[in-house]
């Protein structure tokens, strides 16, 4: 799904629709906001994710490291 056609934005934004419905589940979301050319991302977390003191454990080890491990090129996902 993730080789071949599509830029990194592209790429990135198929895994994080994904997540997504986990983070919906408790009352979360994030929006991708960009996907810089030297592999970082930057990820808006809204509704419960916005406030949530795990909202950093969530974004590292859910969120980065499912993107790292299907997108090549990622470095680290950040939260803006």
């Amino acid at each position: 799904m993730l080789q071949g056609e599509g830029t990194l934005y592209d790429k990135v934004k198929v895994v994080i629709d994904e997540v997504r419905p986990f983070l919906k589940a408790d009352g979360g979301d994030a929006e991708l906001v960009e996907v810089s050319g030297d592999g970082i991302v930057k990820l808006k977390l809204l509704g419960a994710c916005g406030h949530c003191p795990m909202s950093i454990m969530t974004l590292k080890m859910g969120i980065e490291k499912k993107i790292k491990e299907r997108v090549p090129g990622i470095k680290e996902v950040v939260a803006v």
